[in-house]
């Protein structure tokens, strides 16, 4: 059989020294938890826990305002661009826990668009650092005004929290919500009310 070519071909880069003093942490952590941290199961578990960890977290290498400039165009285009349902996860910056939800983001250009995946490269941007709903909501919000500089920015997160589901109040269904808003979504009731409806 000939050797299967690919012209892509994704790979994961980690700092080899970094993820060595994250095992010997994570191996503590196995002990102090009561485990043997040498036993079969659980022997590459801090390597792997390390390198899962510093995937997650990746957002505190990026910049976001490079990433939305990046692919920046001129255009007059002036109505309302919306990306929806953009899928994220982050971690709870009080226990260390997932959440999980969907981020809905639009602005109204003032001469300058970005490319569209930009929106998402941002929310994830933020979403990969230890978070709050609350200031993520925010921080992609001021990023996309800051670097567009358009006419108005909207951003609403929804989004389950497994410290409120697998700890202390223990509620499964729960759904937490948080919007930011700029320029004319904060002084025009209309256009705050379109994207809403838009989101819906």
């Amino acid at each position: 059989m000939d050797e299967l070519i690919t012209n892509y071909r994704r790979e994961d880069c980690y700092n080899d020294e970094r993820i060595a003093e994250l095992m010997v942490h994570y191996r503590e952590i196995l002990r102090l938890l009561g485990e043997d941290p040498e036993r079969e199961g659980l022997i590459k578990t801090p390597e792997r826990v390390a390198k899962a960890m510093s995937f997650i977290t990746k957002g505190y290498s990026q910049d976001p305002i490079a990433i939305l400039q990046s692919a920046m165009f001129k255009e007059e285009y002036q109505q309302m661009v919306l990306v929806k349902d953009i899928e994220l996860f982050s971690v709870c910056e009080h226990h260390m826990l997932p959440f999980i939800g969907k981020a809905h983001v639009a602005y109204i250009p003032n001469g300058y668009i970005t490319g569209l995946s930009k929106i998402a490269r941002v929310v994830e941007c933020f979403a990969r650092r230890l978070q709050v709903q609350e200031r993520l909501t925010v921080q992609i919000r001021d990023s996309i005004q800051q670097a567009l500089n358009p006419v108005g920015v909207a951003v609403v997160i929804e989004a389950s929290h497994t410290c409120m589901q697998m700890r202390g109040v223990e509620k499964q269904r729960s759904l937490t919500t948080t919007s930011a808003f700029t320029g004319i979504f904060l002084s025009d009731p209309r256009t705050r009310d379109e994207f809403m409806q838009l989101i819906k």
